[in-house]
């Protein structure tokens, strides 16, 4: 008989009954200004009859970007009214782009120092490969635990799982910068801040570009999942369906969400082209 036992479940259950109570102040702190966030984000989405921001958007897309994408914009938000699942549109949309904003203003940073020091590279590759390994499902765990269920916690699960595409592809996108160009850069004088913002950035934009569009499809995918434990929108909607096998629900909302997915993502990849065009 095999007594070999790693009581691992046991230590991690203590420790975060250790520590939970006593970061419940911190955390409370911070639930209560991230919820400010996406109702003030939700809000601004919702402010406009839905008719109006159809053709507000379709009209910037249309007119910035691609006319074509523009179309294609309107035909999707009005079949997405007419499905009458505009508001929780909204809301998916309002959660994902909430995530998706803090996850780069914490990643990209974190991307440009990664690629500016080989060391700071080493101790972040093996956490970046364990959250990108780790089961979508498991992230809801810890949010749970100090966030409670809601919004807040879904929002949390939605940053931390979308977060290492923008810190991966900004540090590639700088190394991958022609070393030439730097040595050129740093022959006329130019300071390494001045390298970074005036070289390496311009230059590394189209890969950072595309980990921007990865964190958003990123966002979107946990963003369903997160409705487990109290995200809303098109992700409650499909859970619902699945609870009370409701399969017109589920494939309403399923091609909600693809038709948003494909929505982001083609934004996302022209505006990149249209950067690269400057």
């Amino acid at each position: 008989m095999n007594n070999f036992s790693i009581p691992l479940s046991e230590v991690v259950n203590k420790a975060f009954d250790e520590i939970v109570p006593s970061i419940t102040p911190i955390t409370n702190t911070i639930s209560r200004n991230l919820a400010t966030i996406i109702d003030k984000f939700e809000g601004y989405l919702l402010i406009l009859p839905p008719w109006i921001m159809i053709i507000v958007v379709g009209a910037l897309v249309g007119f910035f970007l691609n006319k074509k994408l523009g179309i294609f914009t309107i035909a999707s938000l009005t079949f997405l009214l007419g499905l009458e699942l505009w508001s929780q549109t909204m809301s998916t949309l309002s959660l994902v782009l909430t995530g998706t904003i803090i996850s780069l203003l914490i990643g990209i940073p974190l991307g440009i120092l990664s690629s500016q020091s080989d060391v700071t590279e080493r101790v972040l590759r093996p956490i970046l490969d364990f959250m990108q390994t780790l089961p979508s499902f498991v992230y809801l765990i810890p949010a749970v635990m100090f966030f409670g269920l809601g919004k807040v916690s879904s929002l949390v699960a939605v940053l931390i799982f979308s977060m290492p595409p923008a810190v991966r592809l900004t540090n590639l996108g700088i190394r991958q910068v022609p070393k030439d160009m730097v040595e050129a850069a740093r022959a006329f004088g130019s300071t390494r801040l001045q390298i970074l913002l005036g070289v390496q950035l311009p230059l590394a934009l189209s890969t950072i570009m595309a980990g921007v569009n990865q964190c958003i499809m990123m966002a979107l995918s946990m963003s369903v999942i997160a409705a487990m434990i109290g995200g809303g929108g098109l992700g409650r909607d499909i859970l619902r369906a699945m609870q009370t096998v409701d399969i017109g629900l589920g494939v309403e909302s399923g091609i909600a969400i693809v038709l948003l997915a494909i929505l982001l993502d083609r934004i996302t990849e022209n505006i990149a082209k249209s950067k690269n065009n400057i």
